[in-house]
């Protein structure tokens, strides 16, 4: 991202259609949505746009401001495309339950019915369904461990063949039972999408432009788009603001190929909050009918999370790709939805502007979040190879994980356990940066000068590692820390879930005498004793510290990190 410079902005906030919103609307009026817009792009909007879109009783309205990307001034609008990345994921289960209503699949078909040319796992006696896939309950990862994203990092899917699918598959081991617990998979997503254009016969593209865009009226929506439409696709933008490629997802489309429009998503969430009845209703009653857990404090349907709201909930979705943030939800009771695009994608995305759209209550990132605010600008320099050597070396974090630093000629890479190497550019003699994400490393000396350790910079969080001699195979402290033996009936105090935030809840489980966290969105992680009330974990630098009162359940939880203090009170 650009350093900040006073510039000349380019005016470019538009309100498409003539009225402001109705005084009873639960949405914010157009003038505070500007305002919220305006303060989030900064000096930026002469490069990037957002646009909100909000449906309600009363009507529709479109809040813009920015531009289509760098070196194209036009500002955006209800009619320019996004790519909607993982929103993708509710039209997947819109087609399922569709298929369902038609006869042409049921959501208990077993996805090994329509995998003929592979072998799907199975657990426990139990097979994989097409509804575990659609509430992401298989046991299935994230990812496939054979997509290789360091292959092509600024397009990581698009070499991604059906060839490497049905070989993962086949191979692949479930680590729980079938059903046993919600893991968010766009490997399952984008494996029901390939089942369902299998079962139909058709491309996946096919099928939502013929069962759901065009019954929806949804002309600007698809994959692939014509000549006309590339010219109201916006640019897409990195974290840093840098103009990054379009995402190819040929074969995991299911799980976040789509582009729209705010104009078509609110076609799309107008049928969902029933303003508008269309062909789709009884697919769209299924979708939203069962639920089953999901993320601490929310539940899920067919393909929509759900959260709760004082006397209502908000069915939301988001998503994301390298050049792209989006986020689509609607409140039912109040049959209000907001929709957000962005052609730029912050870590953070726009999840906060959109969830605070529908629930006032749900605040919105301080502009000093480094989710928010622009990371430094990076210009790669020369080092000297003797310099460069000095480097290379293990570097330890906490015991099991390693940052192992390579040279190859001019050229540093590291590698985490457990993951692929990724190259590193100087940016000064002990400062250098990652070009696959915002990342930055800094080399740490001792008083003789001899590289001692490292700090790994990423989003506003240092984590130190220290370097490991030639005969060291370990380093045996956390941080400073020593674990301690505390009586196991307290750990029963500690088990509940803490809200962050009205997105984000801290949930604290027990397994035996083991104590684990989970943070929403986030893997769950285990927490060892430093005292009775206080906790670390061997993962990263951080703490957390539980307020008791008397002898009863903690009533909040303290997360101490990079200086910081949040603290997270008890959900009844």
């Amino acid at each position: 991202m650009k350093n900040i410079r006073f510039l000349c902005l380019l005016s470019a906030v538009l309100i498409c259609l003539s009225y402001e919103a109705a005084a009873q609307s639960p949405v914010p009026s157009n003038e505070e949505i500007r305002k919220i817009l305006s303060e989030r792009l900064g000096i930026n909007s002469d490069r990037i746009g957002i646009v909100v879109g909000v449906i309600e009783p009363a009507g529709r309205r479109i809040v813009a401001h920015g531009s289509l990307g760098e070196n194209d001034p036009r500002p955006v609008d209800g009619d320019t495309l996004f790519e909607i990345g993982s929103i993708s994921k509710v039209f997947t289960a819109l087609l399922l339950a569709d298929m369902a209503q038609r006869g042409e699949v049921a959501i208990t078909d077993a996805a090994a019915k329509y995998l003929t040319s592979t072998k799907m796992p199975e657990r426990g006696g139990k097979v994989i369904t097409l509804e575990d896939l659609a509430r992401h309950r298989s046991g299935l990862p994230r990812l496939p461990s054979n997509l290789d994203a360091t292959k092509n990092p600024l397009n990581p899917y698009a070499d991604y063949t059906v060839e490497q699918l049905y070989e993962f598959l086949s191979g692949y081991t479930l680590p729980r039972d079938i059903g046993a617990e919600f893991e968010y998979s766009n490997l399952g997503m984008g494996l029901l999408g390939h089942i369902l254009s299998l079962a139909a016969g058709k491309a996946y593209e096919t099928l939502v432009r013929t069962r759901i865009c065009d019954p929806l009226g949804m002309a600007s929506t698809g994959i692939a788009p014509s000549d006309a439409m590339k010219s109201r696709l916006a640019l897409g933008h990195d974290a840093s603001f840098r103009p990054t490629p379009n995402w190819d997802i040929p074969t995991l489309a299911g799980a976040g190929a789509l582009r729209s429009s705010a104009n078509d998503m609110l076609s799309f969430l107008e049928a969902l909050l029933g303003l508008k009845e269309s062909s789709l209703d009884a697919a769209i009653k299924a979708t939203l009918g069962k639920r089953t857990p999901s993320n601490p404090g929310m539940e899920i349907g067919l393909g929509w999370l759900m959260r709760p709201k004082a006397d209502s909930e908000i069915i939301w979705h988001n998503g994301g790709t390298g050049g792209y943030r989006s986020f689509a939800g609607f409140d039912p009771k109040a049959r209000t939805g907001v929709v957000v695009l962005s052609n730029v994608s912050p870590p953070a995305g726009v999840d906060d502007i959109g969830f605070h759209l529908l629930d006032r209550s749900s605040p919105l990132l301080p502009h000093d979040s480094p989710l928010v605010a622009a990371p430094p600008e990076h210009r790669e320099i020369t080092v000297d190879a003797e310099v460069l050597e000095r480097y290379v070396g293990r570097y330890q974090f906490i015991p099991g994980v390693l940052l192992t630093v390579t040279r190859k000629e001019g050229q540093l890479s590291g590698q985490l356990t457990g993951q692929p190497a990724f190259e590193i550019y100087p940016e000064g003699e002990a400062e250098f940066f990652v070009k696959v994400t915002e990342a930055q490393i800094f080399f740490k000396k001792d008083e003789q000068g001899k590289v001692n350790g490292l700090v790994l910079r990423q989003l506003g969080r240092d984590q130190f590692a220290r370097k490991l001699g030639e005969d060291q195979e370990s380093l045996p402290e956390w941080f400073g820390r020593r674990e301690v033996s505390i009586d196991p009936a307290l750990l029963d105090n500690y088990v509940g879930s803490y809200r962050l935030s009205e997105a984000a809840v801290f949930t604290v489980t027990r397994e035996g005498n083991r104590l684990f966290t989970q943070l929403t969105g986030q893997q769950k992680i285990e927490v060892f004793p430093a005292g009775e009330r206080v906790f670390f974990t061997k993962v990263v630098d951080a703490q957390i510290t539980f307020e008791v009162d008397g002898k009863g359940p903690a009533k909040a939880v303290v997360l101490h990190q990079n200086g910081r203090d949040i603290r997270a009170v008890r959900i009844p």
